[in-house]
């Protein structure tokens, strides 16, 4: 360490010598946006303590200028900074193009301020679209660039700009290791390269308010205890407004069924900012008595209120960067900062298309207390700047020198392994059969494994264990890594606590049944539980037809009729779990009697029990068999027997399927004319015969507005098994809701 100061210091005055000792560095640092201010103002602060060394001009644009973000420009001014020029750079619109024309705005507007100040060398920050716009202005006029937080990766359009900016810069101060070494992989030559950390740290670390409590009640109210309060901000994500947008409202759904005060900071400047104001005033939240919505919150005071949070929800850089010094819980939405290096007090819900996953999430995360991390940074970050920045030698020739790898001809490769395929073990549980199944990410079925469903309790739970315990040690040799187990199973489920509360008669004693603990305690992974034809739905939502469609319901047609729902992109479960019960939709007063105790439902007509009693019926009767079909002495009437039949000319077993698929369709245009969904999709063995019966039944019965609904049958092999693995594989793992 004593080496490396003395000779850092001999560098030094070896620099001041070739510069010429009478020769402050002029640095320019131009801010956008509070964000980048707060990594910024550290570096000022520094710099203006050193009058001797440097000369500092600070240039003003973009969100910092405009009143509907809260003229941030004056906490510059209230940090005693002079601020030398103020640029009006942003270009009021909401999409895409208003960001497009802000960069060439600014654009215009730099040269003249540039060729005013001639800085030796410019300080940018970030990734924002204004950063861009200052780094090409700056190394077409031969400015020397030093970027701020490069090599980092998160997501959408920020990683390109972040990116772009790094091959203008002539020097880089890089926050993380891993950060380091992508610059390096970016070409980057590594002596022009300092592993810092975060300024915004120096800040961060250093913060021991007492009076914390004022600050917490000044934004949230007198009654608010630390721990027990959320803060909330989300940005629009360029690259896919749309889906941001809503996002952020069911973000917003569900801080208020959480019920807990929320201090909601407004968005960035970005496309699809002035959306998400108008969902807040659509919502009442800055009217709503939970709720605090504010434009800005100075930096310190932004500090105490994260540090002492119960938890902060959205998809800004802060909450899995600076948040994570004080172990506040944080959940990151969406895709934004997808590949951010995080530490332990962050969950990642990548596809928080629910309400009922941030819910969950906030469930999981709200009031914990995390170790704090210091992966951005130890508080040391400015000095070391300082000490990069009086390295500079401005005699040294200004283009950039890239560090290029040797390149081979002709490489050739030979896999060694594959890594491994992200899996989840699915079990369905159906009235005769049960069956385990490994399925991949992509809806393979890897491994399946299929035996009698036992008739208690004990050897049933027995014979899953033991056959999702043979799964697990398979799976290691297929090379996929089990994240969880999901449960299909009929009967009536509390998908919450993982219990079975009641099942049909074709499953005998399985009620009141726990089957997460076991199975969890078991084979030490998470366990989900749902009933077999919300399942199907989330099979179809998944992998099938439902993909991408916000209303569709699922049939499932096989020994029973069953079925799920889904309502704008969410399984509806019910009050009490007995949502989509759709078997037992009724569609005849004086129907034949149900299993359920009732008469007249759809699966009494149209189930394969209830079509295998019509079976007997005509068997017994010797009126089942025509010419081309055969039986043997012992073998048992079933469903297919009257298919079969059908198809060969017998008229009453016609007339019976028949009626099953207008009771079908019947049962399907109630559901029509309650959930108008744009999508039905028919599932199951019996799923192929019925179509055609349906839709004719909606062309008759059904309302004009509901008839040009989408009748589909499902085109997947194993709706069952797969809707029990995308239980697993929606919410993957502890880190990924």
């Amino acid at each position: 360490e004593v080496y490396f100061k003395n000779l850092s210091k001999q560098k030094q005055k070896e620099v001041m010598e070739k510069n010429g000792n009478n020769h402050k560095l002029r640095v320019c640092v131009a801010t956008c946006n509070r964000a980048d201010y707060s990594k910024l103002a550290p570096i000022m602060f520094g710099i203006k303590a050193e009058p001797h060394f440097f000369e500092l001009d600070v240039v003003v644009l973009g969100s910092h200028l405009i009143d509907d973000y809260g003229n941030t420009y004056r906490m510059i001014e209230q940090d005693d900074f002079d601020i030398h020029t103020r640029l009006h750079t942003i270009v009021r619109g909401e999409d895409e193009a208003a960001m497009v024309e802000s960069v060439g705005l600014a654009l215009v507007k730099l040269p003249d301020v540039l060729n005013r100040l001639k800085p030796d060398i410019m300080i940018v920050h970030g990734d924002r679209f204004d950063a861009l716009a200052l780094a090409t202005s700056a190394a077409l006029m031969n400015i020397r660039i030093l970027h701020i937080e490069g090599g980092e990766v998160s997501g959408t359009i920020d990683d390109s700009i972040r990116h772009a900016i790094t091959k203008l810069a002539h020097y880089h101060v890089c926050c993380t290791r891993s950060a380091e070494q992508h610059l390096i992989a970016m070409c980057e030559d590594h002596d022009r390269i300092l592993l810092a950390g975060c300024p915004s740290y120096d800040k961060l670390l250093s913060a021991k308010n007492k009076d914390y409590m004022s600050i917490i009640r000044m934004w949230l109210g007198e009654d608010v205890k630390t721990r027990d309060y959320i803060v909330a901000l989300q940005h629009p994500v360029t690259t896919d407004i749309k889906h941001s947008i809503k996002m952020f409202e069911l973000t917003l759904d569900a801080l208020i069924s959480f019920n807990k005060r929320t201090l909601v900071l407004f968005p960035n400047v970005d496309a699809g900012d002035k959306e998400m104001v108008r969902v807040m005033r659509k919502k009442g939240i800055e009217h709503h008595p939970n709720f605090r919505a504010v434009k800005h919150v100075p930096f310190d005071q932004f500090i105490q209120l994260v540090a002492h949070a119960g938890c902060m929800i959205g998809n800004s850089s802060c909450g899995v960067r600076e948040v994570g010094a004080f172990g506040t819980p944080v959940i990151n939405l969406g895709t934004r900062q997808t590949g951010r290096e995080t530490g332990e007090n962050v969950l990642h819900v990548r596809d928080a298309d629910t309400q009922d996953k941030i819910l969950h999430a906030l469930q999981l995360q709200f009031g914990k207390q995390y170790p704090c991390s210091k992966i951005y940074g130890d508080g040391n970050a400015v000095p070391r700047i300082l000490k990069f920045l009086k390295s500079i030698d401005l005699k040294e020739p200004l283009q950039k020198k890239f560090c290029f790898p040797p390149v081979k001809d002709n490489i050739s490769q030979d896999i060694d392994h594959i890594l491994e395929t992200q899996s989840a073990l699915a079990v369905d549980l159906g009235g005769t059969n049960l069956r385990v199944a490994i399925v991949s990410m992509k809806g393979e079925i890897v491994k399946k494994y299929s035996e009698l469903n036992p008739k208690t309790y004990e050897d049933r739970l027995e014979l899953i264990l033991k056959m999702c315990v043979e799964a697990a040690s398979e799976a290691v040799n297929v090379n996929c890594r089990i994240l969880g187990v999901g449960i299909s199973t009929g009967g009536r489920v509390n998908p919450r606590e993982g219990i079975v509360l009641h099942s049909t008669k074709l499953i005998q004693e399985w009620s009141s049944v726990d089957l997460r603990t076991p199975i969890s305690d078991a084979l030490h992974l998470p366990v989900w539980v749902d009933n077999d034809g919300n399942c199907a739905a989330l099979a179809e939502r998944k992998f099938g037809h439902g993909k991408g469609i916000e209303n569709f319901v699922t049939l499932i047609t096989g020994t029973g009729i069953g079925g799920g729902i889904v309502h704008q992109h969410e399984l509806i479960h019910g009050s009490s779990f007995c949502a989509a019960e759709l078997g037992h939709i009724v569609v005849s007063l004086d129907g034949p009697e149900c299993l359920c105790g009732s008469q007249g439902c759809i699966e009494a007509y149209a189930s394969g029990i209830a079509l295998q009693r019509e079976a007997k019926k005509l068997h017994d009767e010797d009126l089942l068999l025509v010419e081309g079909m055969s039986m043997k002495e012992e073998e048992v009437v079933s469903a297919a027997h009257l298919i079969q039949a059908a198809k060969l000319g017998n008229a009453k077993a016609d007339s019976i399927l028949r009626t099953a698929g207008t009771a079908l369709g019947l049962g399907v245009v109630n559901i029509l004319h309650t959930m108008n969904p744009s999508l039905v999709i028919l599932s199951g063995v019996l799923a192929s015969h019925y179509i055609n019966a349906v839709k004719d039944v909606i062309n008759r019965q059904a309302l004009s507005s509901v008839k040009t609904v989408d009748v589909v049958v499902s085109n997947l092999a194993d709706p069952a098994l797969l809707g029990a693995a995308s239980l697993v594989l929606d919410y993957t793992t502890r880190r990924i809701y």
